[in-house]
């Protein structure tokens, strides 16, 4: 009763949203005839990401060839006042990553146009703000609603100073609907971070479509790469050359465009 419960929940909040019909039609489609896209290849996919990580500190210092300083020390004063952000915030969200790796491949890159989707309390804008604006660059951001928090909208990106967020535009669709409208402002960037829709098929489809707006020279990261196939099979299909980085028991991957 409680999983119907929770199905019927969520339908009647998207029937309150037309925006997202688009997104809803998709999620029924998924979950009648592609439930395990989400895990698909797991398995070895975890072993491959084992089998090639390092830590932050290897992958900053000998592939960017940067002297690593952790995020939280280079802004001490942001940091703790995001956290304090965070902690007042009535609705639970996804949590940072490796914040220092985000803002070192902007910094490695001089980046000016940046692209994320999946931006929670905002933890990897954040990261990623606090290099573009040297260069006064915008930061592109998809993220789709929680739909099933009501709060939860009044709290997307809450950790981000406001001193940066006149160079962060923030779309609040579905990457099929927000990644469109976001190419109608900009078609080229210097770095690319996928952490939205975590399916084996999402990703494929995210993954080709991000690889090409990257200009050559630019960073692609994908966070959570362990939990399916999909950033795996995309690089032994493309030839791409991986970086997997090891954080708090996750995989990152990236891949610098030659």
């Amino acid at each position: 009763m409680t999983k119907i419960f929770e199905i019927a929940t969520t339908f009647f909040a998207y029937l309150k949203r037309p925006d997202l019909y688009p997104e809803l039609r998709r999620k029924i489609w998924k979950n009648i005839f592609n439930r395990s896209s989400g895990l698909r290849g797991k398995d070895e996919a975890e072993k491959w990401c084992q089998d090639l990580a390092v830590s932050e500190k290897d992958f900053i210092e000998n592939v960017l060839k940067t002297e690593f300083v952790s995020f939280e020390k280079i802004f001490p004063q942001d940091f703790e006042q995001a956290v304090l952000a965070q902690e007042k915030t009535p609705v639970k969200m996804g949590g940072a990553g490796s914040l220092s790796v985000i803002y070192y491949i902007n910094e490695f890159v001089k980046s000016q146009s940046a692209i994320e989707t999946g931006v929670a309390y905002g933890w990897s804008s954040f990261a990623a703000l606090a290099s573009l604006v040297k260069r006064n660059g915008t930061l592109y951001s998809s993220d789709m609603p929680y739909i099933l928090q009501n709060q939860s909208e009044d709290f997307v990106g809450c950790v981000i100073p406001e001193k940066y967020k006149n160079n962060w535009e923030l779309f609040r669709f579905a990457d099929k609907e927000s990644l469109p409208k976001i190419f109608e402002k900009t078609n080229t960037f210097d770095t690319v971070h996928y952490d939205s829709d975590k399916t084996y098929d999402g990703r494929m489809w995210a993954y080709s479509l991000l690889w090409d707006k990257l200009r050559n020279g630019g960073i692609f990261m994908s966070d959570d790469v362990g939990d399916n196939a999909a950033f795996k099979d995309y690089c032994e299909r493309n030839g791409r050359k991986p970086h997997i980085i090891e954080f708090d028991g996750k995989y990152a991957g990236i891949i610098i465009k030659d």
